[in-house]
């Protein structure tokens, strides 16, 4: 795949969705941070049916702290591996509040040093709350990246130098939310719908080589 058709590509997915976002629900970058930490092998509408309670009552460090961790656990226990975020949430709050006064660090390093997060969290945090071209490749951007030709790798790392280096620089900052919103909902894993895949002309895997 060259150049123009890469271009191509994020022109269509901008000219469809000309505003992408996540589908996680928050009002702010700390917000963010708990539902992200949360969303990990969990669906996005999990989440959101449970972070409104947990936020309405407690949606700082502090706060979170206050309710220790088997109040915490009672509003994400529809959440899977509850136990286990529960407990990094807590340690992630204990080092936000000693080091950060509170606030979500906007450096890489920063952020992966908390509990519970890693380079994909870190890169969500950096691009959706503080703005930075950051790509973070779950299962959807890795198997759209790859089935397409956009930017094919053996490992999530792999595709994530790829895209940075390849997507035009004017969609970067966009490109995360698009690339996930296109595998969740057109490029399915298993039944992707190809007749109402808006960049279908640029794939480089035909419709009939995709097993189902």
């Amino acid at each position: 795949m060259n150049t123009q058709q890469r271009h191509a590509i994020f022109a269509r997915l901008k000219a469809q969705n000309p505003h992408p976002t996540t589908e996680l629900n928050y009002s702010t970058p700390f917000e963010l941070l708990i539902a992200v930490m949360l969303s990990a092998q969990a669906t996005d509408k999990s989440v959101n049916k449970a972070t409104p309670s947990l936020f309405k009552v407690a949606n700082t460090a502090s706060g979170i702290l206050a309710l220790g961790e088997e109040k915490l656990k009672t509003f994400i226990k529809t959440i899977g591996l509850f136990n286990t975020k529960a407990r990094n949430i807590l340690k992630t709050c204990e080092i936000l509040l000693k080091e950060y006064d509170g606030a979500v660090p906007s450096e890489r390093a920063a952020l992966e040093a908390l509990p519970g997060v890693g380079r994909k969290t870190a890169n969500v945090i950096l691009n959706t709350a503080f703005g930075e071209p950051t790509i973070a490749v779950d299962t959807h951007i890795f198997r759209v990246a790859n089935r397409t030709g956009l930017a094919p790798g053996k490992t999530v790392r792999a595709v994530e130098e790829k895209l940075l280096k390849c997507v035009p620089d004017e969609y970067k900052k966009d490109a995360h939310h698009w690339l996930i919103l296109h595998g969740r909902y057109t490029c399915l894993a298993r039944k992707p719908k190809c007749g109402e895949c808006v960049i279908a002309s640029w794939c480089e895997s035909p419709p009939d080589s995709i097993k189902s």
